[in-house]
């Protein structure tokens, strides 16, 4: 059985420069920072030398419930982001989708022998892409703020094995990341990885991310998973950085909340990839 991580606090400085990803699967290989961490059985630093970084220090700790409006409000944000760039960036890594809607293209001009309303299909088929997109991505937020976004502590802080933390900077949550522990093949799933647009590029994403590690090698997990259907790269490479390693995935993937209609799946196509970092062999 596995036992919830001790209250703790982490403290990392802030810097613009990444350093070594997290590599290996031992214990001390895992738990590299580009700063300082501490917890309540190693001495604090100095009051001079941490009022100096304050400004520029991002606290990770564990949720409260007074988090919550700030927490629901940074996950809802950033799966909003979803729409256009599922609608419109994700069509870039769908050769088939494309081809598809040429071929419609084409077949308007063959039907029509119109170049006005031709040249006007493609527009139509953007704007599909994103009502479609929209609706498919509402439906899934209110699955996620009807479950576990509801009730974070009965979701993530009650059952042994699971955590919920926030990234405070300057007294303001700027980050959220949970990790979900799953008995039956002793992983935690890191879940809900999330930054206030506001903040991003200040390195807070990578310490959450340690932040599991962390937990996951305190509680003798023996692997951290994650599935993502992040359009941008910038998150795969962040997930590359820690250390995960892409283990497979489905370019038809089927998000919470779709129908599975024929229109739907024309006009919305979302690819899930699956993400494994070893920490030790069972």
């Amino acid at each position: 059985m596995h036992c919830s991580s001790p209250k703790m606090v982490c403290e990392t400085k802030i810097v613009a420069d990444e350093h070594d990803a997290i590599q290996g699967t031992k214990k001390d290989s895992i738990i590299v920072s580009s700063s300082q961490m501490w917890t309540s059985s190693t001495p604090a630093p100095n009051p001079i030398e941490e009022n100096d970084v304050r400004k520029d220090t991002v606290f990770i700790r564990e949720f409260e419930r007074t988090d919550h409006v700030e927490v629901r409000r940074i996950f809802y944000e950033g799966i909003m982001e979803r729409i256009p760039n599922t609608a419109f960036r994700g069509i870039l890594q769908q050769s088939q989708t494309q081809f598809l809607y040429v071929l419609l293209t084409l077949m308007c001009f063959v039907v029509s022998k119109s170049l006005t309303l031709t040249s006007c299909a493609p527009f139509v088929l953007m704007a599909a892409r994103y009502f479609y997109s929209s609706k498919v991505i509402h439906n899934y937020l209110a699955c996620a703020l009807r479950t576990d976004m509801a009730d974070i502590e009965e979701y993530y802080m009650k059952p042994t094995g699971s955590c919920f933390w926030v990234a405070v900077l300057e007294g303001q949550v700027v980050g959220i990341v949970a990790a979900q522990g799953r008995e039956d093949d002793n992983t935690v799933e890191l879940r809900r990885m999330s930054v206030d647009s506001r903040f991003r590029g200040k390195g807070i994403a990578k310490v959450l991310g340690r932040r599991v590690l962390e937990f996951a090698v305190h509680n003798n997990y023996a692997a951290v998973v994650l599935g993502t259907t992040a359009v941008k790269m910038a998150a795969h490479k962040l997930y590359e950085s820690l250390g995960f390693r892409r283990t497979g995935g489905s370019e038809d993937y089927m998000l919470p909340g779709m129908s599975g209609s024929p229109l739907e799946r024309l006009f919305f196509q979302i690819r899930y990839q699956r993400y494994r970092l070893q920490l030790r062999e069972e």
